[in-house]
């Protein structure tokens, strides 16, 4: 997990709810390469992660936003955004996932300050555990983190019951952590704050790889036409929608190692 266990050192820590959002990794191939991809198009700088030279930790306005790893091609994993939950004990989290017929494809293994592991949902959707310590000013929605994560999935109901039973989500939870079905779609709150959505219609196999059960990051910026037309310069790709306009408020890219991540200008819907 580069970056979440070191990029505490002279911070408190946060009281991070078991089951809740705590950090999103991308699974790169070459470093150098990402760095400056994610600097042209969200204006991010880099600091060490204190893992050695295949990580860092990405800032925005000098603060810490994400970790990025040049670990996909060791670890024989796709290039990737992936987000890490919180859990007291990642290896009983790593037992229930089991034993809901889905996969832990890394892990868990230690860290400087806790330990993670990286696994799969039964639609084939990565997603990773983190027990240890977390930032206390990191909050998916809120300053510098994601705007929020999207699911993906063949059914939202299947899903939900998964990470329910795996993490810990309730419609009624202690500690401020609720997942609750709204339409088509479900919703999880952190104090209110909507942090992550599940959608159904994932078709597992098929070319598109947006119709595929996968985890999405949504990242603010100040304007997305620029954030795209910063990505195509760059050698990443517009997914959708299928042509950029002035008004754009949402676009999903695909940098050129092929992880897809979608740029925002709207608040948490």
């Amino acid at each position: 997990m580069s970056g979440v266990e070191q990029d505490n050192r002279n911070k408190t820590e946060s009281q991070t709810v078991a089951g809740a959002p705590c950090w999103v990794t991308l699974l790169s191939r070459e470093l150098p390469a990402a760095q400056a991809f994610y600097g042209d198009v969200l204006g991010w700088s880099y600091r060490p992660a204190g893992l050695g030279d295949d990580f860092c930790v990405a800032l925005a306005d000098g603060m810490p936003v994400a970790g990025i790893g040049a670990l996909a091609s060791s670890l024989q994993v796709a290039v990737s955004w992936t987000p890490y939950f919180a859990v007291a004990d990642v290896d009983a989290a790593a037992a229930r996932i089991r034993e809901r017929g889905a996969t832990v494809a890394v892990g868990p293994l230690a860290f400087h300050s806790g330990r993670a592991a990286l696994a799969t949902d039964p639609d084939g959707a990565a997603f990773g555990i983190w027990e240890g310590a977390v930032r206390s000013d990191w909050t998916v929605g809120r300053g510098s983190a994601p705007a929020w994560l999207e699911l993906r999935t063949r059914d939202t109901t299947d899903a939900a019951r998964f990470y329910s039973q795996v993490l810990g989500w309730a419609p009624e939870a202690e500690g401020g952590l609720t997942l609750v079905r709204e339409d088509d779609h479900a919703v999880l709150r952190q104090d209110e704050h909507v942090v992550a959505k599940i959608r159904g219609g994932g078709v597992q196999a098929v070319p598109d790889p947006r119709i595929r059960p996968r985890w999405h990051v949504y990242f603010r910026v100040p304007e997305v036409p620029g954030a795209v037309d910063a990505a195509l310069k760059s050698g990443g790709a517009l997914l959708s929608p299928e042509a950029p306009s002035p008004e754009l408020r949402e676009a999903t890219l695909r940098d050129p190692d092929g992880a897809l991540f979608t740029v925002t200008s709207e608040a948490t819907r």
